[in-house]
């Protein structure tokens, strides 16, 4: 290794007091903004994802704000990859001596799951690489193959969510019976509720042919005849423009249990189409400040603020029109 120059040694320590002062400001917006600037675990989302496997993608340059986690290192830095102990302050300093000295850094090693990265070794590299304005860093990549991709913004909470939606994807087989699918809610318990409906729809394909209905086969009709309808009809309405921060599937949910409701009321099956009409008219009317309440939460999105994080869908929320 080279021979660290002191005047750079210097200059490594001074940059990182800075980059101290800047992981403890971040941490109050943080705090005040209700995110989450904590790194990612690899070895929680080895936990709660299915990896099925892992190739060798080999020397890449990536984007350093997609590098999110760490596998053994997630508590030293924050998602900025800003140092949040005064331990690491020696070596931190060194390795930005030798930035300043040296063409380039070795490579570090990363585990690519999704579209985002884990550090595999390097931690300290990517954090002076990022604090000296690189954008992009020289890895060696291993890709973990997972059913449930991870994206840039997910924070623990998302990985709470997505650990549901491969619980989901394993029982159901859907990612292979239906390769495009995509299915993701905002709150948990949603995936338990569809596994609800798959089976009672299994139930009632059963009755009405007379024989034994595998379990593939009614997830994949009930994809293509119940789902789908549904969310086509919601596309259709722009239905997702009146409830900020929820998905699709979010709404699926709501308009299957009114159109439900609607069965048990009138008799008839209002369809796709009439469920989604008449659940939008009915909270629409009764909440005539909608269109201003949607300005709201824009405005709180924008601001980075997840104004249902502590929300729940129970009955009587009044994020889960009845």
């Amino acid at each position: 290794m080279n021979r660290i120059n002191s005047f750079y040694q210097n200059e490594g320590l001074h940059r990182f007091d800075e980059a101290r002062r800047k992981a403890f400001i971040a941490g109050v917006f943080d705090a005040l903004l209700r995110q989450s600037g904590t790194m990612l675990s690899l070895d929680e989302v080895r936990a709660r994802l299915k990896v099925r496997g892992q190739r060798d993608l080999g020397l890449q340059t990536v984007l350093i704000d997609r590098i999110v986690g760490s596998e053994g290192r997630y508590l030293d830095f924050d998602r900025r990859f800003l140092p949040r102990s005064g331990k690491l302050r020696r070596r931190w300093a060194e390795i930005h001596a030798l930035a300043r000295q040296m063409a380039n850094l070795p490579p570090v090693e990363l585990y690519r799951i999704g579209d985002v990265y884990f550090v595999r070794d390097g931690n300290h590299r990517i954090s002076v690489a990022r604090q000296i304005g690189q954008k992009e860093i020289d890895a060696y990549v291993t890709e973990l193959l997972v059913d449930v991709p991870l994206e840039p913004g997910d924070s623990v909470r998302d990985l709470l969510l997505k650990e549901e939606y491969s619980d989901f994807l394993e029982w159901t087989e859907l990612h292979r019976l239906r390769p495009d699918q995509r299915i993701e809610f905002s709150e948990p318990g949603g995936y338990l509720d569809l596994i609800q409906h798959i089976n009672g729809h299994r139930y009632f394909m059963g009755l009405e042919q007379q024989r034994e209905i595998a379990r593939a086969e009614a997830v994949a009709d009930w994809y293509d005849t119940v789902y789908l309808p549904m969310v086509r009809a919601i596309r259709q309405h722009r239905a997702l423009d009146y409830f900020p921060g929820r998905t699709e599937a979010d709404l699926y949910r709501w308009i299957a249990a009114h159109r439900w409701a609607l069965l048990e009321q009138t008799g008839r099956d209002p369809g796709p189409e009439c469920a989604t009409h008449d659940f939008l008219e009915r909270h629409l009317h009764r909440h005539p400040l909608d269109a201003l309440n949607g300005v709201f939460y824009q405005l709180l999105a924008h601001l980075g603020i997840d104004a249902h994080s502590s929300r729940h869908t129970n009955e009587g929320s009044p994020d889960e029109p009845q």
